[in-house]
């Protein structure tokens, strides 16, 4: 499946019945919503020193019957043609609220590919010049475990997502322009 067709069954999940439920809210001790993301949560790559800071989430007010959930982080303006997946979780369990700055994902959880090909998360790292827009997702999901293969696209996870989401919550940020 295209990231392509994935971003347009993302945007067609509220027609889906799928939005954020009635409470369910994700905020960020570490960043502020609709803000620039400092310069510290950047990568270390392409150009960029940041320190590649996972900031911390947390979330609350999951509608009922959510048996776990994913995060995702993702970059609306990267020059692909389909965004860019910086960070990909899931099967975190039902009972967890929050991610500790820079903290590991709780026991069972899995850190899934991102659009570098391999797992783990990387912080924005924007092209000389431009802006871009990224956006923290939580999903509540129906299924203790995502049913999907180790080593899955994040366009499949993505895909898997829509399948099994009872209500997400999430919140957008900046980064740059860089110089």
């Amino acid at each position: 499946m295209s990231k392509t067709l994935f971003v347009l069954l993302a945007a067609l999940l509220p027609l889906a019945g799928v939005q954020a439920a009635d409470g369910f809210t994700l905020k960020s001790s570490s960043l502020k919503a609709k803000a620039p993301i400092p310069a510290r949560f950047y990568w270390n790559e392409f150009g960029c020193s940041g320190e590649n800071v996972k900031p911390a989430l947390q979330w609350a007010g999951a509608p009922a019957g959510t048996k776990s959930y994913a995060i995702t982080f993702y970059d609306h303006d990267a020059p692909t043609g389909s965004g860019f997946w910086h960070w990909v979780a899931y099967n975190l369990p039902k009972d967890v609220g929050e991610i500790a700055e820079n903290g590991a994902l709780p026991a069972g959880a899995v850190e899934g590919n991102t659009d570098l090909g391999k797992p783990g998360f990387f912080g924005p790292c924007p092209p000389v010049g431009r802006k871009h827009r990224y956006t923290y997702t939580v999903f509540a999901l129906d299924v203790d475990k995502l049913p999907v293969e180790a080593g899955a696209t994040p366009a499949i996870v993505g895909f898997t997502l829509w399948q099994h989401t009872l209500g997400k919550a999430s919140f957008d940020v900046t980064a740059g322009p860089r110089r």
